[in-house]
């Protein structure tokens, strides 16, 4: 049993000169394991592992440049050596490699976090008090053999992430919303407010943002449904992506930015800032939550109304959630068309009457009709995505905002996700043209663009 493991175990090393026949069948079974035990949560390892990093950091030039991440840990590297040496600490080269790994993920990077976060398969982490952390793979979620030492652990690396944001998380404000470097979302949560100790939750980025191609293979939405949402944003169509959490709202908001001409101002606002615009003529503004003396509060509606002043062709909010939803409606009326935002529902009649009671929640004591016709003539499409059972998310309803009726708002279908089955534990289905032909067409043509009929599935046969 090597000293690492028997540290994890609490256990004191074996004298140099012990039994020689128990020596060689230690040497025996180092040399047959390929891979080193999981960590285990004993004082005595952390205790190593504690005094080396304290070791390290102690003899590590505080005026080191952080941001020079391969120049710096080279240092560590030496100086990581040059202690075990000091300290005659004796460990196999798989142990040595993960004590080194564990220890510049606590100086560099997110500790425990650090290697999940670098798991390309891994789409969300969740972390529930100090020794419970899931992830979601492929859409299922999985747990983990990986802990923090203590919940004091868990709220310096809560503390890393939200600092270079200039927020902060105590008792007076238990919850924060935060980015990493990378864009992907953070929320954190800690006592009192949560009973199992401090909680983080990160929304994962891709390295490289999905591609139009990657959600067609995925069975997110076909090439039929691109086109015409193609034509939508280069017609300058104002369009509202909804659907539940986790959905992919902000996904698909990425990829139909990408068909906004280079030659537009674009302004986007968001809560936390994570939408990865290729444009070059972007303004990215952020919200910011009140400082400790309650003061400095930034809400998306001021950014909204600052916007306006901002000379955008394109506003492009995150996530309507509150009283911004009316004056990103009234932006869209008075001469921003082609804008685009995010909110959660659980169909698109749902859209409608979520940002009718949001605009409600200005306080402008309007009444419900004249609300009613500022969504029907600000918004004209919406696109709903779901995510099914199988972890799968697609674009289940895309949705033409038509007028009014009476007091009503009349929709229109234009996409609709027909399931035909369950296989594998897969959901089986297609997203289908309605055959009905948008009233904004003819905002489509003015632009230049013709889509063929076929797309909406006119003078085809259909199966429904």
């Amino acid at each position: 049993m090597s000293l690492l493991r028997r540290l994890e175990q609490g256990q004191k090393p074996t004298p140099a000169n012990g039994d020689a026949e128990a020596r060689a069948k230690l040497a025996a079974a180092q040399v047959r394991r390929v891979a080193p035990p999981p960590l285990a949560s004993s004082g005595t390892y952390y205790d190593l592992k504690t005094r080396v990093q304290n070791r390290l950091l102690s003899e590590l030039d505080p005026n080191v440049d952080i941001n020079k991440v391969a120049d710096v840990r080279n240092t560590i590297q030496d100086l990581f050596d040059q202690v075990l040496a000091e300290e005659n600490i004796v460990l196999s080269r798989p142990e040595r490699v993960r004590l080194f790994e564990q220890i510049a993920a606590e100086i560099l990077g997110f500790g425990p976090l650090q290697s999940l976060l670098e798991d390309d398969k891994i789409t969300e982490i969740m972390v529930n008090g100090a020794k419970n952390i899931y992830v979601e793979r492929e859409g299922k979620l999985h747990r983990v053999p990986i802990t923090f030492e203590s919940d004091d652990h868990v709220m310096r690396i809560i503390d890393r992430i939200v600092s270079p944001m200039g927020r902060r998380i105590d008792e007076s404000s238990p919850y924060v919303d935060a980015r990493l470097p990378d864009g992907s979302r953070v929320n954190a949560v800690i006592p009192p407010i949560s009973l199992v100790g401090p909680t983080i939750t990160i929304r994962k980025f891709f390295k490289n943002p999905l591609t139009i191609d990657q959600l067609i293979d995925l069975g997110t939405i076909t090439p039929e449904a691109i086109q015409f949402l193609k034509a939508c944003v280069e017609a300058r169509l104002n369009i509202v992506i909804s659907g539940g959490t986790g959905s992919g709202k902000t996904t698909l908001l990425n990829v139909l930015s990408q068909y906004i001409p280079n030659d537009e101002r674009i302004i986007t606002i968001e809560n936390a800032a994570e939408l990865q615009l290729r444009q070059e003529h972007v303004v990215t503004l952020e919200s910011r939550p009140p400082n400790i003396e309650g003061r400095g509060e930034v809400t998306i509606r001021q950014l909204v109304i600052n916007a306006l002043r901002m000379r955008p062709d394109r506003i492009i909010v995150g996530e309507i959630r509150d009283e911004a939803a009316l004056d990103m409606l009234q932006a869209m009326n008075t001469g921003h068309d082609g804008s685009m935002t995010t909110a959660h529902s659980n169909s698109p009649r749902d859209t409608l009457a979520r940002i009718e009671t949001m605009a409600l929640m200005a306080g402008m004591d309007l009444p419900v009709r004249a609300i009613r016709e500022q969504v029907s003539s600000a918004i004209d499409l919406i696109v709903h995505q779901e995510r099914f059972r199988d972890g799968t998310r697609k674009i289940v309803n895309m949705t033409e905002v038509s007028g009014m009726e009476g007091d009503v708002i009349t929709l229109t279908d234009i996409f609709i996700f027909e399931q035909t089955g369950y296989s594998n534990g897969k959901v089986v289905g297609r997203l289908k043209p309605t055959g009905l032909r948008p009233k904004f067409i003819d905002k489509i043509e003015a632009a230049g663009i013709h889509l063929p009929p076929s797309i909406f599935g006119i003078g085809e046969r259909r199966r429904y």
